[in-house]
């Protein structure tokens, strides 16, 4: 690929998903897009871009498809799911007493482990939560894994990562040798396509928001902009969760961190504004 065509590429995943490629990621586009070219019958990669140049949308769609990484699992890093049970919940359900609704909006949903993990542990806490209306909303920008999220059909391997075995055996119906979540668990999840780069407002206000694992993939300028929109449909005393690898320190001052539960960050009072950016270049984050 030569490189006018990857920093063709590579502007049009950025302006489209937010996804920032590093210089040095030509082998990764090559090893996710060449298979995409033969599908759609091309000779390869400068067929591909020159038709991309010709405004083929149904194929920009299919090249962000292709190059949207989606790893995840159940109870992924585990720590922000005892924070979620053990705290933000409880203190939740305290505060929302007389209206008794809670409403969580997962970023990032991937194939569904992130949502359905937070599903079953709401489901473990029915009895507190008796009589209260509790929505899920999980978005993602791949249509393609949003129709894996709602079937809720994993392989072994899938339910092997993270998943403890009595939610397993309690929540889980085994078909062959795949494994298909509860209807009752899946009902309490609603999945819609979303990119993240589009106004939030339509989605409305929510009490908890998980954005793990998404920022990374983003320059600077838009994580601190994704971050500020976001603050405006989290409730005040709501919270949001981040990745290990991600802070809003020296992004924005949308958010500040919670001393006590790693990973959390609570909303700010008042209009939140950006913090300038240091140095000549932005920071940018590589597909892993």
């Amino acid at each position: 690929m030569i490189q006018v065509e990857y920093d063709f590429l590579r502007k049009l995943l950025k302006d489209r998903s937010g996804l920032v490629l590093a210089d040095d990621k030509q082998y990764l586009v090559e090893s996710r897009l060449l298979p995409l070219a033969r599908k759609v019958n091309l000779g390869g990669l400068s067929e591909l871009v020159a038709e991309l140049r010709r405004g083929n949308e149904s194929l920009v769609y299919d090249v962000v498809e292709a190059m949207t990484t989606n790893e995840t699992f159940f109870f992924r890093d585990k720590i922000p799911f005892e924070h979620f049970k053990d705290s933000v919940i409880p203190e939740l359900i305290k505060a929302r007493a007389a209206r008794k609704t809670l409403r969580i909006w997962c970023a990032a949903a991937s194939t569904g482990q992130e949502p359905y993990s937070l599903a079953m542990i709401l489901k473990d806490m029915s009895a507190a939560l008796s009589g209260w209306r509790v929505e899920i909303v999980a978005t993602d920008l791949s249509q393609e894994v949003l129709e894996k999220c709602k079937a809720g059909i994993y392989s072994q391997f899938e339910v092997q990562r993270g998943l403890p075995i009595q939610k397993l055996v309690s929540y889980f119906k085994q078909i062959g040798e795949m494994w298909q979540i509860n209807p009752d668990i899946r009902a309490m999840v609603q999945f819609k396509e979303f990119n993240l780069l589009n106004d939030f407002a339509s989605l409305g206000k929510f009490d908890v928001i998980f954005c793990r694992n998404v920022l990374i993939y983003f320059d600077q300028p838009t994580k601190a902009e994704v971050l500020t929109r976001m603050m405006r449909v989290n409730e005040p005393d709501g919270c949001l969760f981040l990745g290990a690898a991600e802070t809003v320190v020296g992004l924005t001052d949308a958010y500040r961190p919670c001393q006590q539960r790693r990973g959390v960050y609570l909303p700010k009072t008042g209009s939140p504004s950006i913090v300038p950016l240091m140095g000549a270049g932005s920071l940018r984050a590589a597909l892993r």
